[in-house]
Protein backbone atom coordinates (compact mmCIF):
# COMPACT_ATOMS: atom_id res chain seq x y z
CA UNK A 1 0.00 0.00 0.00
CA UNK A 2 1.25 3.38 -1.24
CA UNK A 3 1.57 6.24 1.76
CA UNK A 4 -0.68 9.02 0.42
CA UNK A 5 0.39 12.50 1.55
CA UNK A 6 -1.98 14.26 4.51
CA UNK A 7 -2.92 11.46 5.70
CA UNK A 8 -1.50 10.41 9.90
CA UNK A 9 0.70 7.26 8.29
CA UNK A 10 2.30 9.48 5.64
CA UNK A 11 3.30 12.07 8.62
CA UNK A 12 4.22 9.03 10.96
CA UNK A 13 6.53 7.58 7.98
CA UNK A 14 8.25 11.15 7.85
CA UNK A 15 8.73 11.17 11.52
CA UNK A 16 10.28 7.92 11.82
CA UNK A 17 13.00 9.32 9.03
CA UNK A 18 13.72 12.41 10.71
CA UNK A 19 14.14 10.19 13.73
CA UNK A 20 17.04 8.06 12.42
CA UNK A 21 19.56 11.04 13.97
CA UNK A 22 18.23 11.32 17.41
CA UNK A 23 17.82 7.13 17.59
CA UNK A 24 21.18 6.94 16.27
CA UNK A 25 22.38 9.12 19.36
CA UNK A 26 19.96 8.33 22.18
CA UNK A 27 19.85 5.26 22.37
CA UNK A 28 23.04 4.58 23.15
CA UNK A 29 23.63 7.32 25.61
CA UNK A 30 23.51 4.86 28.68
CA UNK A 31 26.12 2.86 27.76
CA UNK A 32 28.74 5.64 27.01
CA UNK A 33 30.25 4.75 30.78
CA UNK A 34 30.15 1.25 29.90
CA UNK A 35 31.65 1.73 26.50
CA UNK A 36 34.40 3.40 28.06
CA UNK A 37 35.50 0.76 31.02
CA UNK A 38 35.25 -1.68 27.79
CA UNK A 39 37.69 0.01 26.08
CA UNK A 40 39.78 1.58 28.83
CA UNK A 41 38.95 5.26 27.92
CA UNK A 42 38.45 8.70 29.29
CA UNK A 43 35.04 10.32 28.89
CA UNK A 44 36.24 12.99 26.08
CA UNK A 45 37.71 10.18 23.88
CA UNK A 46 34.07 8.44 23.94
CA UNK A 47 32.54 11.44 23.71
CA UNK A 48 33.94 11.42 19.94
CA UNK A 49 31.62 8.54 19.20
CA UNK A 50 29.04 11.14 19.06
CA UNK A 51 31.03 14.19 18.30
CA UNK A 52 32.50 12.03 15.28
CA UNK A 53 29.12 10.70 14.42
CA UNK A 54 27.93 13.82 14.73
CA UNK A 55 30.15 15.78 11.67
CA UNK A 56 30.01 13.28 9.38
CA UNK A 57 25.88 13.13 9.71
CA UNK A 58 26.57 16.59 9.00
CA UNK A 59 29.11 16.41 6.21
CA UNK A 60 27.02 13.61 4.34
CA UNK A 61 24.29 15.83 4.70
CA UNK A 62 26.21 18.01 1.80
CA UNK A 63 26.01 15.77 -1.05
CA UNK A 64 22.74 14.01 -0.25
CA UNK A 65 20.70 17.46 -1.04
CA UNK A 66 21.83 17.88 -4.76
CA UNK A 67 21.91 14.04 -5.20
CA UNK A 68 18.40 13.88 -4.52
CA UNK A 69 17.55 17.19 -6.47
CA UNK A 70 18.91 15.69 -9.48
CA UNK A 71 17.65 11.93 -9.34
CA UNK A 72 14.54 11.79 -6.95
CA UNK A 73 14.30 11.39 -2.95
CA UNK A 74 13.52 7.31 -3.35
CA UNK A 75 16.82 6.01 -4.67
CA UNK A 76 18.79 8.70 -2.71
CA UNK A 77 17.53 7.54 0.24
CA UNK A 78 17.88 3.80 -0.28
CA UNK A 79 21.70 4.34 -0.84
CA UNK A 80 21.74 6.41 2.56
CA UNK A 81 19.82 3.67 4.49
CA UNK A 82 22.04 0.80 2.82
CA UNK A 83 25.30 2.56 4.40
CA UNK A 84 23.55 3.19 7.59
CA UNK A 85 22.54 -0.14 8.36
CA UNK A 86 26.67 -1.53 7.67
CA UNK A 87 27.71 0.57 9.89
CA UNK A 88 25.28 -0.71 12.47
CA UNK A 89 26.32 -4.02 12.24
CA UNK A 90 30.16 -2.92 11.53
CA UNK A 91 29.78 -2.05 15.38
CA UNK A 92 29.14 -5.20 16.73
CA UNK A 93 32.76 -6.35 15.85
CA UNK A 94 35.08 -3.57 16.61
CA UNK A 95 37.95 -4.40 18.91
CA UNK A 96 38.75 -0.62 20.31
CA UNK A 97 37.74 2.35 20.70
CA UNK A 98 39.06 3.92 17.50
CA UNK A 99 37.14 1.11 15.00
CA UNK A 100 33.81 2.12 17.22
CA UNK A 101 34.43 5.69 15.78
CA UNK A 102 34.54 4.62 12.63
CA UNK A 103 31.76 2.61 12.60
CA UNK A 104 30.18 5.52 13.63
CA UNK A 105 31.28 7.54 11.09
CA UNK A 106 29.62 5.13 8.51
CA UNK A 107 26.74 4.91 10.24
CA UNK A 108 26.50 8.39 10.33
CA UNK A 109 26.92 9.25 6.30
CA UNK A 110 24.41 6.90 5.65
CA UNK A 111 22.15 8.33 8.05
CA UNK A 112 22.08 11.77 6.93
CA UNK A 113 20.16 10.59 3.97
CA UNK A 114 17.12 10.42 6.00
CA UNK A 115 16.80 13.96 7.51
CA UNK A 116 17.73 15.38 4.79
CA UNK A 117 15.04 13.94 2.39
CA UNK A 118 12.59 13.88 5.07
CA UNK A 119 12.16 17.94 5.11
CA UNK A 120 13.09 18.02 1.01
CA UNK A 121 9.84 15.75 0.80
CA UNK A 122 8.06 18.28 3.07
CA UNK A 123 9.09 21.20 1.25
CA UNK A 124 8.13 19.43 -2.17
CA UNK A 125 4.02 19.14 -0.92
CA UNK A 126 3.79 22.42 1.52
CA UNK A 127 4.91 25.79 2.06
CA UNK A 128 5.19 28.45 4.58
CA UNK A 129 2.68 28.21 7.46
CA UNK A 130 2.01 24.82 5.98
CA UNK A 131 5.52 23.27 6.05
CA UNK A 132 5.82 24.67 9.50
CA UNK A 133 2.69 23.11 10.95
CA UNK A 134 3.67 19.44 9.07
CA UNK A 135 7.06 20.09 10.30
CA UNK A 136 5.71 20.51 13.79
CA UNK A 137 3.31 17.53 13.60
CA UNK A 138 6.46 15.24 12.57
CA UNK A 139 8.39 17.14 15.72
CA UNK A 140 5.81 16.12 18.03
CA UNK A 141 6.17 12.25 16.78
CA UNK A 142 9.56 12.25 16.49
CA UNK A 143 9.70 13.82 19.90
CA UNK A 144 8.62 10.19 21.41
CA UNK A 145 12.08 8.53 20.01
CA UNK A 146 14.25 10.69 22.76
CA UNK A 147 11.89 10.42 25.38
CA UNK A 148 11.90 6.43 24.63
CA UNK A 149 15.19 5.65 23.37
CA UNK A 150 17.59 6.24 26.60
CA UNK A 151 15.06 4.49 28.69
CA UNK A 152 15.32 1.32 26.05
CA UNK A 153 18.70 1.74 25.41
CA UNK A 154 18.96 1.86 29.21
CA UNK A 155 17.27 -1.71 29.29
CA UNK A 156 18.80 -3.47 26.70
CA UNK A 157 22.05 -1.95 28.28
CA UNK A 158 21.29 -3.27 31.68
CA UNK A 159 19.91 -7.06 29.83
CA UNK A 160 22.22 -6.83 26.58
CA UNK A 161 25.08 -4.84 27.23
CA UNK A 162 26.10 -1.72 24.50
CA UNK A 163 26.17 -3.84 21.20
CA UNK A 164 22.71 -4.70 21.10
CA UNK A 165 21.40 -1.26 21.17
CA UNK A 166 23.32 -0.81 17.38
CA UNK A 167 21.14 -4.09 16.49
CA UNK A 168 17.97 -1.96 17.61
CA UNK A 169 19.36 0.72 15.28
CA UNK A 170 20.19 -1.65 12.46
CA UNK A 171 16.74 -3.38 12.09
CA UNK A 172 15.09 0.40 12.75
CA UNK A 173 17.14 1.26 9.45
CA UNK A 174 15.93 -2.11 7.87
CA UNK A 175 12.06 -1.75 8.50
CA UNK A 176 12.30 1.96 6.79
CA UNK A 177 14.15 1.15 3.54
CA UNK A 178 11.87 -1.28 2.82
CA UNK A 179 8.56 1.35 3.56
CA UNK A 180 10.71 3.67 1.22
CA UNK A 181 11.15 0.82 -1.56
CA UNK A 182 7.72 -0.33 -1.20
CA UNK A 183 5.47 2.11 -0.13
CA UNK A 184 6.68 5.78 -0.97
CA UNK A 185 6.30 7.39 -4.38
CA UNK A 186 8.67 9.88 -5.46
CA UNK A 187 7.59 13.22 -4.73
CA UNK A 188 9.98 15.63 -7.28
CA UNK A 189 8.73 15.63 -10.35
CA UNK A 190 10.50 15.58 -13.06
CA UNK A 191 10.63 18.94 -14.39
CA UNK A 192 12.31 20.20 -10.94
CA UNK A 193 15.36 18.46 -10.90
CA UNK A 194 18.83 20.27 -10.51
CA UNK A 195 21.95 19.55 -12.84
CA UNK A 196 24.54 17.47 -10.02
CA UNK A 197 27.60 19.13 -11.75
CA UNK A 198 29.96 21.00 -9.64
CA UNK A 199 29.42 24.38 -10.32
CA UNK A 200 25.62 24.36 -10.31
CA UNK A 201 25.80 22.61 -7.15
CA UNK A 202 28.14 25.72 -5.49
CA UNK A 203 25.96 28.14 -7.41
CA UNK A 204 22.59 26.63 -5.37
CA UNK A 205 25.01 26.99 -2.04
CA UNK A 206 26.29 30.18 -2.75
CA UNK A 207 22.53 31.41 -3.27
CA UNK A 208 21.70 30.39 -0.05
CA UNK A 209 24.16 31.69 1.70
CA UNK A 210 23.68 35.03 0.42
CA UNK A 211 20.39 35.15 1.27
CA UNK A 212 19.44 37.10 4.75
CA UNK A 213 16.57 35.08 5.71
CA UNK A 214 18.10 31.91 5.44
CA UNK A 215 21.04 32.82 7.18
CA UNK A 216 18.36 33.83 9.86
CA UNK A 217 16.74 30.94 10.47
CA UNK A 218 20.05 28.69 10.30
CA UNK A 219 21.28 30.80 12.82
CA UNK A 220 18.61 30.30 15.31
CA UNK A 221 17.96 26.45 14.22
CA UNK A 222 22.15 26.22 14.94
CA UNK A 223 22.02 27.89 18.10
CA UNK A 224 19.31 26.09 19.55
CA UNK A 225 20.47 22.48 18.64
CA UNK A 226 23.71 23.90 20.04
CA UNK A 227 21.99 24.21 23.60
CA UNK A 228 20.41 20.90 22.98
CA UNK A 229 23.61 18.81 22.03
CA UNK A 230 25.62 20.14 25.07
CA UNK A 231 22.81 18.20 27.03
CA UNK A 232 22.84 15.19 24.86
CA UNK A 233 26.81 15.37 24.99
CA UNK A 234 27.36 15.69 28.57
CA UNK A 235 24.34 14.65 30.64
CA UNK A 236 25.37 10.95 30.99
CA UNK A 237 28.08 11.38 32.43
CA UNK A 238 27.13 14.29 34.44
CA UNK A 239 23.29 12.90 36.06
CA UNK A 240 25.16 9.14 36.14
CA UNK A 241 28.77 10.02 37.19
CA UNK A 242 28.32 13.39 39.06
CA UNK A 243 24.97 12.46 40.71
CA UNK A 244 25.11 8.69 40.47
CA UNK A 245 21.47 8.26 38.39
CA UNK A 246 21.36 4.88 37.14
CA UNK A 247 21.13 4.38 33.14
CA UNK A 248 17.24 3.56 33.43
CA UNK A 249 17.19 6.77 35.99
CA UNK A 250 18.98 8.83 33.48
CA UNK A 251 17.01 7.54 30.41
CA UNK A 252 14.06 8.56 32.48
CA UNK A 253 15.28 12.24 33.02
CA UNK A 254 16.27 12.49 29.13
CA UNK A 255 12.30 11.03 28.33
CA UNK A 256 11.37 14.05 30.26
CA UNK A 257 13.21 17.11 27.91
CA UNK A 258 12.16 14.79 25.10
CA UNK A 259 7.93 15.08 26.65
CA UNK A 260 8.40 18.75 26.68
CA UNK A 261 9.87 18.98 23.03
CA UNK A 262 6.81 17.13 21.90
CA UNK A 263 4.84 19.70 23.83
CA UNK A 264 6.45 22.36 22.46
CA UNK A 265 6.25 20.80 18.74
CA UNK A 266 2.62 20.63 19.26
CA UNK A 267 2.17 24.24 20.62
CA UNK A 268 4.46 25.93 17.69
CA UNK A 269 2.28 23.90 15.33
CA UNK A 270 -1.24 25.75 16.83
CA UNK A 271 0.72 28.66 16.92
CA UNK A 272 2.00 29.61 14.10
CA UNK A 273 -1.20 29.40 12.18
CA UNK A 274 -2.27 32.63 14.26
CA UNK A 275 1.11 34.96 14.50
CA UNK A 276 3.38 33.10 11.52
CA UNK A 277 6.49 31.86 11.84
CA UNK A 278 8.49 34.62 13.26
CA UNK A 279 6.62 34.87 16.11
CA UNK A 280 6.65 31.23 16.70
CA UNK A 281 10.41 31.47 16.78
CA UNK A 282 10.30 34.42 19.54
CA UNK A 283 8.10 32.81 22.03
CA UNK A 284 10.21 29.72 21.51
CA UNK A 285 13.56 31.89 22.04
CA UNK A 286 12.14 33.42 24.95
CA UNK A 287 11.61 29.63 26.61
CA UNK A 288 15.19 28.53 25.56
CA UNK A 289 16.51 31.68 27.23
CA UNK A 290 14.35 30.86 30.37
CA UNK A 291 15.31 26.89 30.60
CA UNK A 292 19.25 28.11 30.23
CA UNK A 293 19.53 30.50 32.67
CA UNK A 294 17.19 28.56 35.40
CA UNK A 295 19.58 25.70 34.89
CA UNK A 296 22.51 27.99 34.96
CA UNK A 297 21.29 29.96 38.46
CA UNK A 298 20.15 26.58 40.23
CA UNK A 299 24.06 25.40 39.43
CA UNK A 300 25.65 28.74 41.03
CA UNK A 301 22.72 28.47 43.91
CA UNK A 302 22.07 24.87 45.05
CA UNK A 303 23.47 22.52 42.38
CA UNK A 304 21.49 19.38 42.11
CA UNK A 305 20.59 16.77 39.72
CA UNK A 306 16.79 18.56 39.97
CA UNK A 307 17.83 21.69 38.98
CA UNK A 308 19.43 19.96 35.81
CA UNK A 309 16.31 17.79 34.69
CA UNK A 310 13.47 20.42 35.46
CA UNK A 311 15.06 23.48 33.26
CA UNK A 312 16.13 20.74 30.52
CA UNK A 313 12.33 20.31 29.90
CA UNK A 314 11.92 23.81 29.71
CA UNK A 315 14.33 24.03 27.32
CA UNK A 316 13.04 21.13 25.24
CA UNK A 317 9.74 22.37 25.08
CA UNK A 318 11.58 25.53 23.13
CA UNK A 319 13.30 23.18 20.89
CA UNK A 320 9.84 21.80 19.89
CA UNK A 321 8.08 25.05 19.25
CA UNK A 322 11.51 26.49 17.37
CA UNK A 323 13.53 24.03 15.35
CA UNK A 324 9.97 22.95 12.85
CA UNK A 325 9.48 26.84 12.06
CA UNK A 326 13.04 27.86 11.50
CA UNK A 327 13.14 25.09 9.11
CA UNK A 328 10.22 25.68 7.35
CA UNK A 329 11.41 29.37 6.82
CA UNK A 330 14.72 28.72 5.95
CA UNK A 331 12.92 25.98 3.10
CA UNK A 332 10.14 28.13 2.10
CA UNK A 333 11.58 30.29 -0.36
CA UNK A 334 13.54 27.75 -2.34
CA UNK A 335 11.12 25.12 -3.40
CA UNK A 336 13.52 24.55 -6.10
CA UNK A 337 16.33 23.74 -4.43
CA UNK A 338 14.48 22.33 -1.40
CA UNK A 339 17.14 19.46 -1.02
CA UNK A 340 20.53 21.55 -1.21
CA UNK A 341 18.67 24.17 1.17
CA UNK A 342 17.74 21.32 3.68
CA UNK A 343 21.69 20.17 3.19
CA UNK A 344 23.25 22.91 3.96
CA UNK A 345 20.86 23.69 7.17
CA UNK A 346 21.54 20.50 8.40
CA UNK A 347 25.08 20.33 8.01
CA UNK A 348 25.94 23.79 9.48
CA UNK A 349 23.58 23.01 12.29
CA UNK A 350 24.98 19.91 13.19
CA UNK A 351 28.85 21.15 12.66
CA UNK A 352 27.60 23.35 15.54
CA UNK A 353 26.28 21.18 17.69
CA UNK A 354 29.45 19.02 17.31
CA UNK A 355 31.38 21.73 18.10
CA UNK A 356 29.66 22.33 21.69
CA UNK A 357 29.38 18.76 22.23
CA UNK A 358 33.02 18.41 22.22
CA UNK A 359 33.51 21.58 24.14
CA UNK A 360 31.09 19.87 26.89
CA UNK A 361 33.17 16.40 26.61
CA UNK A 362 36.02 17.28 27.58
CA UNK A 363 34.89 18.48 31.44
CA UNK A 364 31.71 16.77 31.99
CA UNK A 365 32.85 13.92 33.77
CA UNK A 366 34.72 16.66 36.07
CA UNK A 367 32.07 18.94 36.10
CA UNK A 368 28.82 20.23 35.14
CA UNK A 369 29.44 24.10 34.43
CA UNK A 370 30.63 23.16 30.74
CA UNK A 371 27.30 21.56 29.93
CA UNK A 372 24.94 23.83 31.69
CA UNK A 373 27.11 27.03 30.99
CA UNK A 374 26.69 25.74 26.81
CA UNK A 375 22.87 25.44 27.15
CA UNK A 376 22.64 29.03 28.81
CA UNK A 377 24.27 30.71 26.24
CA UNK A 378 22.76 29.21 23.52
CA UNK A 379 19.07 29.82 25.31
CA UNK A 380 20.00 32.94 25.19
CA UNK A 381 21.77 33.44 21.62
CA UNK A 382 18.03 31.93 20.17
CA UNK A 383 16.17 34.62 21.71
CA UNK A 384 18.43 37.25 20.99
CA UNK A 385 18.64 36.29 16.92
CA UNK A 386 14.64 35.25 16.89
CA UNK A 387 14.14 38.97 18.43
CA UNK A 388 16.37 40.60 15.62
CA UNK A 389 15.25 42.67 12.83
CA UNK A 390 11.69 43.28 14.26
CA UNK A 391 11.49 46.63 14.05
CA UNK A 392 11.81 46.25 10.10
CA UNK A 393 9.93 43.05 9.79
CA UNK A 394 6.75 44.61 12.32
CA UNK A 395 4.88 42.40 15.05
CA UNK A 396 4.37 39.26 12.77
Amino acid sequence: MKLTPGTAAFTVFLASLTAVGPLSTDMYLPSLPDIARDFSADAGTVQITLSAHLIAFAGSQLFYGPLADRHGRRPVLIGGFLLYMAGCFASLFVATIDQLILARILQAVGGGASVVLARAIVRDLYEGADAGQMLARMAAIMGLVPALAPMLGGVVQDVYGWKANFIAMGAFGAVLTFMVAVNLNETLPAARRQSAAPLAILRAYRRLIADRRFLKYLAIASAAFCGLFAFVSGSSFVLQGLYGYSPIAYGLCFGAMAGGYVAGSLTGGRLVRRLGIDATLRFGGFCAALGGLLMLTGLLTTPSALGIVAPIVIYGFAMGATMPQAMAGALTPFPDIAGTASSLLGFLQSVAGALAGLYVGHGADASAMPMVGTIAAMGVTTFAIAMSGRKRQGLT
